[in-house]
């Protein structure tokens, strides 16, 4: 005796397929729509005012509603790749937020997309000029003599040397994903720029600014498998999780959004850092003053991702140990470099610890 429709295998089979291909139908029905709503990805998720310009240069303020609770004004740092609202992505994922509800005076700097014109701006021009500038705006419209500095990627690396050249402005120093020492050979990064393989002066002499289109591909291919067949994936299979594609769109966009590095900033990344190690040398020049990490005498925090594939642990775990500070603290957080900063658990877990160690030092 035949078994009925309700228990044959051939129609659960054929009825599984079914429901799969108006699966495929119904995702493939959202694909027009996701442009449109990637075009209206809001960059940058914390009300906030421009208080100081200079070149391309902006400094962001942020707005709220929220008593000020802690003297000393904080700054964000970020790289000089990229834009610096990842540190600001989504209401849920912020690390601005913390710090704002926390009671701190918080600012961003942005440093803005560079010119063909600014290939010849300097480390110099950053540390000495822009930076300290905007230091030098802060303490005078909060009425502070310090400030608060957290430098995150390759804008902690600049902070660092902020901070040595110029103690008496820091009174915290929070350091995110910081490349200092760049002896280790973990990163694909560091093996890229051996100087056997990559001629920097060539290439700052024949391109300038160090073009978006090339950075943005050296980090795609750090992760190449799962950069160019597994994220499309997830995306097309949780097509109907909202929440999800939110995340994933503003994530995106972000990870787009790419910018050009100043010439002459990339070549003495490349040369004195990646390439020569001075930084942790006690060798490494900014204008006519030697960066000494042992200079740096203000409580520092140390953060870094333990799955970090653009800036390895080795490569930022020296820095407690170098600096001259009797306050340090290091934290190894299982994340990446951007969940590091936007990760669920980062938020969860990291970032409400890191507020209160530096309301602790207020």
């Amino acid at each position: 005796m035949g078994e009925s429709n309700g228990h044959n295998p051939w129609v659960a089979q054929m009825e599984g397929m079914m429901e799969e291909g108006f699966a495929h139908i119904r995702r493939m029905a959202k694909l027009p729509t996701l442009w449109q709503n990637a075009m209206r990805v809001r960059k940058g998720a914390s009300p906030s005012e421009v208080v100081y310009r200079e070149d391309q240069v902006r400094l962001l303020h942020y707005t709220t509603d929220v008593e000020q609770q802690q003297d000393t004004p904080l700054i964000f740092v970020f790289a000089l790749v990229n834009r610096p609202y990842i540190l600001d992505l989504m209401p849920r994922k912020s690390v601005v937020s913390h710090f704002i509800k926390a009671g701190f005076d918080t600012y961003l700097v942005d440093w803005g997309v560079p010119t063909d014109a600014d290939r010849y701006r300097t480390l110099e021009d950053y540390i000495d000029g822009y930076l300290l500038n905007i230091v030098d705006h802060v303490c005078e419209r909060t009425g502070c003599e310090q400030v608060n500095i957290l430098g995150y990627c390759m804008g902690g690396t600049m902070s660092t040397m902020f901070t040595s050249l110029y103690p008496d402005r820091v009174k915290n120093l929070i350091l995110l994903a910081a490349g200092i020492d760049f002896e280790t050979r973990d990163g694909l990064l560091n093996l890229w720029a051996d100087p056997q393989y990559f001629d920097v002066d060539r290439f700052v002499d024949t391109f300038g600014n160090c073009p978006a289109s090339f950075l943005q591909s050296s980090f795609l291919m750090l992760k190449p498998v799962q950069n160019f067949l597994a994220k499309p994936i997830t995306l097309y299979e949780r097509m109907d999780d909202e929440k999800f594609v939110d995340d994933y769109l503003a994530m995106e966009t972000w990870l787009n959004d790419n910018i050009p590095v100043p010439g002459e900033v990339y070549r003495r990344f490349v040369k004195d850092l990646y390439q020569q190690n001075l930084l942790v040398k006690d060798k490494l020049k900014i204008g006519k003053r030697v960066v000494r990490l042992k200079d740096i005498v203000c409580p520092v925090l140390n953060l870094m991702a333990t799955a970090d594939d653009l800036v390895p642990c080795g490569q930022s775990l020296p820095f407690t140990d170098l600096v001259g500070s009797q306050d340090r603290k290091t934290i190894q957080f299982p994340a990446g470099h951007i969940g590091l900063a936007v990760g669920s658990k980062a938020q969860r877990d990291l970032w409400p610890k890191v507020t209160e160690w530096l309301a602790e030092r207020d």
